[in-house]
């Protein structure tokens, strides 16, 4: 047992490095058009879950079964727009700011798990959501104008995010999660090839190895928070995802030399400490 969760730990600490190296190549990228980064993003992605699947020892199948198709392309489809908000969030903040909303999904998988899974929320559970959305406060530093749009563009990811985890459970047990992964990038292929046809940009080539790159990183973010729960609980391997905020606050420093304001520090730190908490309490309530 203590071999499987060592395991979990470390795939959550590789997907945590992954998705942080993703966001640095979305910027690195440049100024090509959100919907062509998305794209290569998916369509890599789509090629390595076809690799995975043709190499498992199940028979998995690609599409899933029809009486789940409904919740297969909703989960598809918000993780597309989560994608696509964080793709734009990372091109106008700062890539630490962007991460650490986009973050704030644990938030939301509690408050949707309540209102649409009927899952319970404790007493102990509200202050500390309470808590954590008063630090992100603190990162979007709220003002009346667009400047505020990007933070709230990440803060759409977490919602989305939110949503999908949610199907995600509830899928649990009834599709495999190579389905669940082919399915959600190929949807995405479909729906993101004619949007990225009608502004598309002849990437250099450099770009296209940070498209590509992009794509790679994503699977291997996807497919290490995969195995990290099938080898460990979600309850015992989860708080590590925030590993992302650390890995994209170090590359970020050496890929742009950004260096988080006092506001962003604080709310951060504050969301993860929070987090932090919650998730001890709820493993000394199981």
């Amino acid at each position: 047992m203590e071999d499987n969760r060592l395991k979990g730990v470390s795939f959550m600490l590789i997907s945590g490095f992954s998705f942080a190296l993703m966001s640095v190549a979305v910027r690195e990228a440049g100024e090509l058009p959100v919907f062509e980064k998305v794209f290569f993003r998916n369509f890599v992605s789509m090629f390595v879950a076809i690799f995975m699947i043709k190499r498992s020892h199940v028979k998995v199948p690609l599409f899933g079964k029809r009486e789940n198709q409904k919740y297969l392309l909703a989960r598809s489809l918000l993780g597309l727009l989560g994608v696509i908000l964080l793709f734009y969030a990372i091109q106008n903040i700062t890539l630490t700011d962007a991460n650490i909303l986009s973050r704030l999904n644990p938030a939301f998988v509690t408050l949707f798990a309540f209102f649409f899974l009927k899952e319970k929320i404790s007493s102990f559970q509200v202050p500390a959501l309470i808590m954590i959305f008063g630090f992100a406060i603190l990162v979007i530093k709220p003002t009346f104008d667009v400047t505020v749009i990007p933070a709230l563009a990440a803060v759409g990811t977490a919602i989305c995010a939110g949503a999908t985890y949610t199907i995600v459970r509830f899928l649990k047990g009834r599709e495999e999660p190579a389905t669940i992964v082919f399915y959600f990038s190929f949807i995405s292929v479909v729906v993101m090839l004619p949007l990225m046809l009608a502004d598309f940009v002849i990437p250099t080539p450099i770009q296209l190895c940070w498209l590509l790159a992009i794509g790679v990183f994503a699977s291997f973010g996807q497919f290490g928070l995969t195995l990290a729960y099938k080898y460990s609980k979600a309850a015992e391997v989860s708080i590590y995802s925030y590993s992302t905020i650390v890995f994209v606050a170090v590359l970020g420093y050496l890929f742009e030399s950004e260096v988080p304001d006092v506001w962003s520090i604080i709310g951060g730190l504050g969301i993860i400490s929070t987090a932090v908490i919650l998730y001890i309490h709820n493993k000394k309530m199981t």
